[in-house]
């Protein structure tokens, strides 16, 4: 499996799909071969570009579409001006949507962080027909679940990087030289531990849509958004496609978490857990992580 994107750059079809009197970009990266389906990627956010997904093209080179796009409010899509309100549901009628434009009547499903949320609901609410199977990558069955192992994880920091996030929490200022401080040295240790970011990472981080403060809060350590409520563990069981659990060993999706997808899906048939790996293992280790979605997918077409 290549861990590079070594497809032919003239295989990349790119365009716009109305949406709310807006538009949804959309990427496309190589055919369906014969006996192929295509696997559309749920990247995370929310309010972030597809961009740092997009070490998944590598899975064309095995002759199928890998299919991105982004969602609205970031990256190459509309970002609607006043006072538009951003909620799961919007990302869940855009998502069929874009299922409805591209028609992709068969295909397999990634969701990443936030796009796990996106998948579940839209599989839970819609319960769509034809999709072969999913792939629940660094996921959250629960906000409540989720804030608690963050916590934990901010647990284990230096005790002045403790107080300067809690202190940050408390005021709502995230500027200081304190709390950045704290913040890239849990973005290190859980979000992404290369010393440098990729530029295709770097371009989803740079300009995150409002999307994000709106729906989860102003920081990765408190949940103060309409997303405060979401709860699917108990619902879990009546997911019934083919599941993938992927989630790094130091992610901010703990194995807690990602245990609790593999115990609770109905058909959970296999957990990787990426040694030393964070909340984008995908971009730290893609030859393990494409080999594994390549893999799983490949065996239910």
């Amino acid at each position: 499996m290549p861990a590079g994107r070594s497809f032919n750059m003239s295989e990349v079809r790119e365009g716009y799909i109305p949406f709310k009197g807006y538009k949804t970009y959309y990427r496309i990266v190589g055919h369906n071969e014969k006996g192929h389906l295509p696997l559309l990627v749920l990247n995370g956010g929310p309010g972030m570009s597809h961009d740092y997904m997009t070490t998944l093209d590598a899975l064309a080179d095995c002759g199928r579409e890998v299919i991105y796009y982004d969602q609205i409010g970031c990256g190459r899509s509309a970002v609607p001006e006043g006072t538009f309100h951003y909620n799961a549901q919007l990302f869940v009628d855009e998502l069929v949507v874009v299922r409805k434009a591209l028609g992709l009547e068969h295909f397999h499903l990634l969701g990443q962080s936030w796009g796990t949320i996106l998948m579940l609901l839209y599989l839970l609410q819609e319960k769509p027909e034809g999709i072969a199977s999913i792939v629940v990558s660094s996921g959250l069955p629960s906000t409540k679940l989720w804030v608690k192992e963050v916590g934990k994880l901010k647990s284990f920091m230096p005790k002045e990087m403790q107080e300067a996030l809690d202190e940050a929490d408390r005021t709502g200022n995230y500027d200081t030289p304190e709390a950045k401080a704290a913040a890239d040295e849990f973005y290190r240790r859980h979000v992404c531990s290369l010393p440098e970011y990729p530029d295709f990472v770097m371009k989803s981080f740079a300009e995150p849509g409002p999307a994000y403060v709106e729906m989860q809060g102003v920081s990765e350590f408190v949940f103060t958004g309409n997303l405060l409520s979401y709860d699917v563990e108990d619902q879990l069981k009546d997911v019934k496609q083919p599941a993938l659990v992927i989630s790094g060993e130091f992610d901010e999706c703990t194995p807690l978490v990602a245990k609790t997808f593999y115990d609770k899906l109905a058909n959970a048939e296999g957990w990787l857990l990426i040694e030393n790996g964070t909340h984008l293992c995908n971009v730290e280790f893609p030859e393990i992580y494409n080999k594994a979605v390549e893999e799983f997918i490949e065996r239910h077409e």
